[in-house]
């Protein structure tokens, strides 16, 4: 019978690839190929150092199922159930996925056709259960070598450590290197903050461990938080919590960090460092949370702050310029990455180069403020045509079927069955295995709980489409709901400020270069790009002007992007 075919392979590590190197896989396939001539080979899916234990690791293995979707083949050839996957649950799921394609999975070594064996799942899941002991014995035995590795103070990665050259498995003092360390931190020890040590560093011609001359505030900081130049060896600062998925975390006190006195030579005294940390500490501030870490920023919750970026790519960060009389703030925006880099201005003025740093100017929010009760005041004045805006996307989501509100819950909730369907296969699995039950009892169960299992699954499509027409009747109607209190608003107070709700819905992006701001509009209003000068702006005649409803400097259209 001729057959499209596709081959799988995967090599994990570098012994492996010395031992089985991928042109023997390949020559191994082509072997198998020429004595099918009725076979088409329709392409080649190989994953070269990527783990075993997850599927969605391996990139060439998933572009392979939706391959199979498709019906682009209706065979997968592939050496091994190792090869395929070292979790169970994860060869019985793929492998039912690919018949429902139509797709049958051939195991050569191991003999095993999903579709035409009788036994073909039985021994599958048999084959299956035993990668995954393996991979879990393999991890075991990982852990308990990288303790005694531990122990003895061997260093892992091959990551640059300024101060430090890479000779063999041991790390060398290098001179020039070691002596940038030792100023950074009796710069830091006399009081100099990390920005100023930063600026110092520039000055003195000094180079990072990259052997870049341009400093970084986060060069300084990695370099005062680490315990290596003061001898000590901190390993587990990330884990791995599952060896299925085979994911670093970050190590906040979960497992037990193992702290080892290093053979290397001391770059600085325990004391010295000992201090330097608790001036760091001293320094930071910031929410905590109850283990007494410092949580990450919360993102930005003021509007212009979201929707504005400089020219150059940075977000633009906002900060209080003065007070009023009246207790409000006003606020000046400037370029993130002058905050890193310092302005071109206070470079030269340290006698610091100036080559690829931004010098967009800042700019006072009043102008953004302005600008907002222009466009959508004047460019966007015509109610009819907002009115019949609001209709027709009320109209669309009145003429989609009302999504159940609780489908994510239900999708959680059919996922966790699933799961549990997919472990009580895998215990009738041990339990025909040992004998304790028979085949027939055993594709019995198996049947039923596989039938229950595709129902689930056909439910979740269900949800996940409703899921989707919900979150796409939501967005529509936050937008109605913008349009209708826009045309609230203009209708009795023609000078009232533009509500937040309008600007977050109808404003994708607004791009400052220079004193010339654009403002993209969202795909309502045609993805309008509308263009504003603003650098002769002054805000007492920009007042006056509205108060005597004089048209505002024109705000002109540039034409619309995609």
């Amino acid at each position: 019978m001729a057959r499209k075919v596709a081959i799988y392979a995967r090599v994990s590590t570098e012994h492996e690839a010395q031992i089985s190197a991928l042109e023997n896989q390949v020559q191994y396939y082509d072997d198998i190929l020429s004595r099918h001539t009725d076979w088409t080979l329709v392409d080649r899916y190989i994953d070269e150092g990527i783990t075993g234990t997850s599927i969605h690791k391996r990139d060439s293995f998933m572009r392979m199922l939706r391959d199979a979707k498709e019906k682009k083949f209706d065979l997968i050839v592939t050496r091994e159930v190792s090869r395929f996957a070292r979790n169970t649950v994860d060869t019985l799921q793929q492998t039912r996925t690919l018949k429902t394609y139509g797709v049958e999975v051939w195991f050569t070594e191991d003999n095993i056709w999903t579709m035409n064996d009788e036994d073909g799942e039985l021994r599958l899941s048999i084959m299956a259960t035993l990668a995954q002991n393996e991979s879990k014995k393999i991890s075991q035995r990982v852990k308990a070598g990288q303790m005694i590795s531990f122990k003895n103070g061997v260093l892992y990665g091959n990551g640059n450590i300024l101060g430090y050259d890479r000779v063999g498995d041991k790390l060398v003092v290098n001179k020039e290197q070691a002596d940038t360390v030792k100023r950074i931190f009796e710069l830091y020890l006399k009081g100099n903050g990390v920005r100023k040590i930063q600026d110092i560093m520039e000055q003195e011609g000094r180079k990072t461990a990259t052997g870049l001359t341009r400093w970084q505030s986060g060069n300084v900081n990695r370099v005062l938080q680490n315990p290596f130049y003061c001898g000590r060896i901190v390993y587990r600062k990330q884990y791995v919590p599952d060896y299925l998925v085979q994911k670093k975390i970050n190590n906040h006190g979960a497992v037990d960090k193992v702290y080892v006195e290093g053979t290397h030579e001391k770059l600085v005294s325990p004391e010295d460092f000992d201090r330097a940390q608790e001036i760091r500490e001293k320094h930071r501030t910031g929410k905590r949370d109850k283990a007494g870490r410092l949580l990450g920023q919360s993102p930005c919750k003021n509007i212009w702050g979201n929707k504005c970026v400089c020219s150059c790519g940075h977000a633009m960060n906002r900060r209080v310029a003065h007070k009023a009389k009246d207790g409000s703030d006003s606020f000046v925006y400037q370029c993130y990455g002058q905050l890193r880099t310092g302005t071109p201005e206070g470079r030269r003025k340290k006698g610091l180069d100036t080559e690829g740093i931004c010098d967009n100017s800042s700019f006072m929010g009043w102008k953004l403020e302005v600008q907002a009760d222009f466009i959508f005041k004047k460019v966007l004045s015509n109610k009819e045509a907002i009115y019949k805006e609001a209709m027709a996307m009320a109209q669309d989501v009145a003429e989609v079927k009302a999504p159940e509100r609780n489908d994510k819950e239900m999708l959680e909730r059919n996922m966790r069955q699933i799961e549990k369907f997919n472990r009580q296969i895998a215990n009738l699995v041990d339990m025909c295995t040992e004998g304790d039950i028979s085949r027939e009892v055993f594709r019995s169960k198996k049947k039923k709980l596989e039938d229950q299992i595709l129902n689930l699954e056909k439910l979740n499509d269900e949800c996940r489409q409703r899921v989707l027409e919900l979150e796409d009747n939501e967005a529509k109607d936050r937008r109605i709901d913008s349009l209708s209190e826009f045309i609230r608003m203009t209708a009795f107070d023609s000078r009232a400020k533009i509500p937040e709700t309008v600007i977050d819905n109808f404003v994708d992006q607004i791009v400052y270069d220079h004193g010339v701001f654009k403002w993209y509009l969202n795909p309502a209003y045609g993805n309008e790009i509308y263009s504003q000068a603003t650098s002769d702006w002054k805000k007492k005649q920009l007042q006056e002007s509205m108060n005597d409803k004089v048209l505002l400097p024109a705000c002109t259209s540039t034409g619309s992007y995609s």
